[in-house]
């Protein structure tokens, strides 16, 4: 049987919320003088309150010496407890004082380098025009088996069904081809096909953890599907980087490191300021194994779910699709 909860048991002759805020005050100023003086009270009045506290806790707050005080190691901890919850007091007081309407959340899940390189730069602006929203965003690879309780309301991943009670729809076909910024091809190139890539340091995409993701596209992948030997011949000379770290990956290309696979949709932006190139105009398209939005069935009529659907169609520049 759930215990009962009594009013006169539990509120009345439990913590006193005067004598919190002189405990408070005291912790402030280290002095009861000082902290009367801020509550407007006599210093014994302090003192009696800081005094009922101890002996409900059952422990010293404060080490007395003359007419100052000093926090114990108990003091410290319950100072920090006692602060936190007036704060939350304070907000749910100005929320009801204000009439503020309560916030929407929004749980969103994708991919750590679909965060880092696409949804983080734009979401300033989703921001300023949803201020109401409260959204979360959950960055990982393990988009079926995560952690239990967590349930998004919305995913952008390769994969159109995840999990039971989501509808799906396909947003983008995974556009891929190599990028390097202007100073490395002018010290290693120029090439005219994807040959030559063979002689430049290749910084490649590692399929650690990826294991749930529907394709694992790096270099010898793309290069076989281009025509290219991809026995990585010993005659050849040649550094290779591997990491799982995508964005990383990408931040060794903008050092001037090597060329790595560059997915349009995180790199185009830095095609389009220069900051990358494509030394060659090869690429691969991945017809209908890109990347789906997934709502659950039962968020997909909600006003926030709406608003952030139509805004990722809008930045992608795609129309509402068949669901599935």
């Amino acid at each position: 049987m759930a215990p009962q909860f009594e009013i006169s048991e539990t509120l009345v002759g439990a913590l006193s919320l005067r004598a919190i805020k002189s405990f408070l005050a005291a912790a402030k100023f280290s002095s009861f003088t000082g902290a009367a003086n801020a509550l407007s009270v006599t210093p014994a009045a302090v003192s009696k309150q800081v005094r009922e506290l101890e002996d409900y806790l059952g422990t010293a707050l404060f080490v007395r010496s003359g007419r100052t005080v000093t926090l114990t190691a108990d003091g410290e901890m319950f100072k920090d407890a006692a602060q936190l919850s007036l704060i939350n007091i304070h907000q749910a007081a100005e929320r009801l004082r204000k009439k503020i309407p309560s916030r929407q959340t929004l749980i969103v899940c994708c991919s750590p380098a679909f965060s880092a390189l696409w949804l983080h730069r734009r979401l300033p602006e989703f921001l300023q025009d949803a201020p109401n929203i409260e959204l979360t965003v959950l960055a990982t690879q393990n988009f079926i088996s995560m952690e239990a309780g967590v349930q998004p309301d919305v995913y952008i991943a390769k994969l159109a069904s995840l999990r039971e009670g989501y509808d799906s729809e396909h947003l983008f076909d995974d556009e891929v081809y190599p990028v390097c910024t202007p100073q490395y091809l002018r010290h290693h190139g120029p090439i005219s096909a994807p040959e030559g890539l063979l002689d430049m340091s290749l910084l490649d995409l590692s399929a650690y953890g990826r294991s749930q993701i529907s394709e694992h596209i790096d270099w010898k992948v793309w290069l076989a599907l281009h025509d290219v030997d991809t026995s990585w011949r010993a005659d050849i000379p040649r550094q290779l980087f591997t990491s799982n770290d995508y964005p990383a990956i990408v931040q060794l290309a903008l050092a001037h490191q090597g060329v790595t696979l560059g997915w349009h949709h995180l790199v185009g932006h830095l095609v389009d300021s220069g900051d990358l190139v494509r030394p060659l105009p090869h690429k691969t398209v991945m017809r209908n194994r890109g990347h789906y939005l997934s709502v659950r069935k039962d968020k997909a009529d909600a006003r926030v779910c709406k608003r952030f659907c139509q805004w990722i169609r809008q930045q992608l520049g795609v129309r509402s699709s068949t669901k599935s």
